[in-house]
């Protein structure tokens, strides 16, 4: 496993961290296999896991806490989320600060994350959304440095609302924010226009998420796809996207290199960009991990067909089916 600085806070974290929401979100999920993939992560050298409350109302938190009490002599870092006041995702323009990120709220949701995880201390805690016009406003800026002055919180982050990669420049001025996670892949390379830029020069650790598209970038998908009920992907890929993901898929399956998955390509895709401290692919199966963490390698993308993948950039709009 090769590590990455992890932006200021120069944390070394591995370039595949491990995705929890699939441990106790999906449709399926089942915590005897999310324990051994995550042991198995850990054998593989993954040392970064991020989680949210909001990933089974804290279920998925209290397996990250049970897996940290099980190697006691590593260093796995603890990133998870509040989750906004009204429960809406992702936050939109018209909602305030006051509905989403109250100071007691967020404390409240600390404390409960700090029960959840079994720990005394948060290594990052991220808004699990935002908007760019709270930048300003005293009330949250104060409650994160009470939280770390306290020694409950390491750092704070901010998950970026899918498809609004610059919607938090503002606020990464301020100084307060030491991360970003952001959907970033083969198709959503928005981020690379203004976001990686001002991250690099300020170090701000990035964190690329939803790396496989929500399983587009798998190569899996079908357009006569059946999600099982209950499972929120149903949601998400409605007729309108599920068909033109699969055509983006199949326009890209033909530069796949003959040794190499769609997955993989995918990976190495987000691994080429140095400004990446981590991405965190979702691994709920054992294959995957090893899948997933065998692509932490010395091997490099073929400049040719990085330049390729550049022409497969797909800008999109959030939706009310993008959430």
């Amino acid at each position: 496993m090769n590590y990455r600085k992890f932006g200021r806070l120069g944390w070394l974290v591995s370039e595949i961290g491990y995705g929890m929401w699939g441990a106790s979100g999906w449709k399926g999920s089942e915590d005897l296999q999310s324990e051994k993939s995550l042991d198995l992560a850990v054998a593989q050298g993954v040392n970064f896991f991020d989680t949210a409350w909001g990933y089974g109302a804290g279920h998925s938190e209290q397996l990250l806490g049970k897996l940290i009490k099980r190697h006691p002599s590593k260093k796995l870092y603890n990133a998870t989320k509040i989750p906004p006041k009204n429960f809406k995702w992702p936050s939109k323009p018209n909602y305030t600060l006051g509905e989403c990120f109250p100071e007691a709220h967020i404390r409240e949701y600390t404390e409960k994350s700090l029960l959840n995880l079994g720990l005394e201390k948060i290594d990052l805690m991220q808004f699990h959304v935002w908007e760019d016009a709270w930048a300003n406003h005293e009330e949250w800026q104060r409650v994160v440095e009470d939280l770390k002055k306290e020694g409950k919180v390491t750092s704070f982050g901010i998950s970026v609302n899918r498809w609004e990669p610059e919607n938090c420049l503002k606020t990464l001025e301020t100084g307060f924010i030491d991360s970003i996670q952001v959907i970033y892949n083969i198709f959503d390379q928005a981020p690379e226009d203004k976001l990686f830029p001002y991250c690099k020069k300020n170090g701000i650790a990035i964190i690329a998420r939803v790396p496989f598209d929500e399983g587009t970038l798998t190569g899996t998908l079908t357009k006569d796809m059946v999600f099982p009920e209950g499972d929120w992907r149903a949601s998400y890929f409605v007729p309108e996207n599920l068909n033109a993901s699969v055509d983006r898929a199949e326009a890209l399956r033909k530069m796949i290199p003959a040794d190499m998955t769609m997955a993989e390509l995918a990976l190495r895709f987000i691994l080429e960009n140095d400004i990446v401290s981590t991405t965190i692919p979702g691994m709920r199966k054992e294959r995957n991990v090893l899948a997933n963490t065998a692509v932490s390698d010395t091997k490099k993308v073929d400049p040719a067909l990085l330049q390729k993948l550049r022409e497969h950039r797909w800008d999109r709009q959030p939706t009310e089916w993008s959430q």
